[in-house]
């Protein structure tokens, strides 16, 4: 039995669901007027992975001296001079990943090679050593200012294995070495929106493996860039969704078990799910990020050009990734030359278009009647005004009050009362979106909240018209 403090938190939550339901895909939410009961023992993003998480969408760049060798990983053998590329333009991909819709880019600053790109003073591995700008050009200024130019926000990967770095595997010297190069990239490129990392930690020279001293890099970060978030498997804020087919977990909570998954690079069936599905008790806020690559790898090369996913499997990665409370990181690697190549920008194009005429015919103007129903549930019934074809139904929670949903189910009325089944699934998030596979016309729309956690969640919800 609900408590009356309990119920007028349901009342409250209802109201306002019903009140703001329209804006719920604004970057920023409508602040409310009246807010569920607080939250004492359930985590809460902080406000840098609140603007994270309403990214939705960001740029991987994978670029560097395995642009030119035609490699994945490189070994930190390669000879800087390799490294020319003759028409770069960080303001192409910028452009292009505007155009695609995504709010942010990553670039790898430095791969497991160990080659910089930007001229640093740890090593002489960098574009310093390189005849590109005749050893005077700097790709993460580059890169940064382009983004920022077209208001992208900034990310960057500095790989801790260093297959180049002598120190590599002493690991007192190697930590400080790796602790010199993040200082330098977190303190001359302005504001840092993501610091990615992995856990990639192969032998150093002689076969000495690396100890991380992963608090003191966590540490550096947050001192150096207090408003980043930093990826990771262990995060601490955002975590790896424990695959690279761009596929989240469903259902996906963003909160975990910290003691799950305590270091980046640790492996196992239930760290894997973990990773996946997150954890519903789990006692810190830690979103999970979709990687994956528009082609069959992470670097440029030419013999995959005609191997860019189809519009169709990414329209499917958007689903089951934004779809499914994540963040997707898509892969766009420039090409030797220094530019995106066409196939990848054009593709990023239709993808856009192809979401847009998605999400075109929504109906607008719903005015949904929340009421508690017994067991502890929520039901909201919006009437349309007339009968439609569904095809896709977004829902979110307002996760500055935490994830509260445990079970939901949609149902249409087909006519004359008669409720159907639309969907159903565990918990919403940020977002949860169910795409119909045959369009239902249906005269009402019938949420119900089958189970929650604390309290009553805030669900907002927005429906669209299959294009006829």
């Amino acid at each position: 039995m609900l408590s009356r403090r309990a119920f007028a938190g349901l009342v409250a939550g209802a109201a306002f669901a019903a009140a703001d339901a329209r804006p719920m895909f604004a970057h920023q939410p409508k602040s409310a007027t009246v807010r569920p009961l607080p939250l004492a023992a359930r985590p809460l993003p902080t406000p840098a992975q609140l603007a994270w998480q309403r990214d939705e969408f960001a740029l991987f760049l994978h670029f560097g001296v395995n642009t030119f060798t035609n490699r994945e990983w490189g070994d930190g053998t390669e000879d800087p001079s390799i490294f020319n590329p003759s028409l770069l333009d960080c303001g192409q991909w910028a452009r292009a990943a505007r155009a695609a819709g995504a709010r942010a880019v990553i670039l790898t600053a430095k791969h497991h090679d160990g080659f910089c790109l930007w001229p640093s003073k740890t090593t002489q591995h960098s574009v310093a050593s390189s005849p590109w700008r005749s050893g005077q050009g700097d790709v993460v200024r580059e890169c940064s200012d382009a983004a920022r130019a077209e208001g992208l926000r900034v990310g960057l990967y500095c790989s801790p294995w260093d297959r180049n770095a002598s120190v590599y595997g002493d690991s007192p010297r190697y930590n400080d070495f790796y602790i010199a190069q993040l200082t330098e990239l977190l303190t001359q490129y302005g504001d840092i929106a993501e610091v990615w990392f992995d856990g990639a930690n192969g032998e150093g020279p002689n076969g000495r493996r690396q100890v991380y001293d992963w608090p003191r890099i966590w540490g550096t970060v947050r001192r150096l860039q207090p408003n980043a978030v930093m990826f990771s498997d262990a995060g601490p804020d955002v975590r790896w969704i424990g695959n690279e087919r761009g596929s989240a977990g469903d259902p996906n909570w963003s909160t975990v078990n910290p003691a799950i998954v305590t270091a980046p690079g640790v492996d196992g069936p239930e760290i894997i799910r973990s990773l996946q599905h997150g954890d519903r008790d789990g006692t810190v806020w830690r979103p999970g990020e979709t990687d994956v690559s528009i082609r069959p790898g992470w670097f440029h090369h030419a013999a995959e050009d005609a191997k860019v996913k189809s519009v169709d499997d990414l329209v499917g990665i958007w689903f089951s990734s934004v779809g499914r409370n994540s963040k997707l990181l898509l892969n766009v690697p420039p090409a030797r030359d220094g530019l995106i190549a066409a196939a990848d920008v054009n593709r990023l194009r239709e993808f856009r278009s192809a979401r847009e005429a998605l999400f075109a015919d929504e109906l607008t103007g719903l005015e949904w009647a929340w009421r508690v129903v017994p067991g502890r549930q929520l039901e909201g019934v919006a009437v349309l005004p007339r009968a439609t074809a569904i095809s896709v139904i977004r829902m979110g929670e307002l996760i500055e009050h935490g994830q509260q949903v445990v079970r939901y189910r949609v149902d249409g009325d087909v006519g004359h009362g008669a409720w159907r089944e639309l969907s159903r699934g565990e918990t919403i998030g940020y977002c949860k979106m169910d795409r119909l596979a045959v369009p239902v016309s249906v005269t009402r729309l019938r949420v119900t909240i089958e189970e929650f956690l604390d309290s009553p969640s805030t669900v907002l919800v927005r429906a669209f018209a299959a294009r006829t």
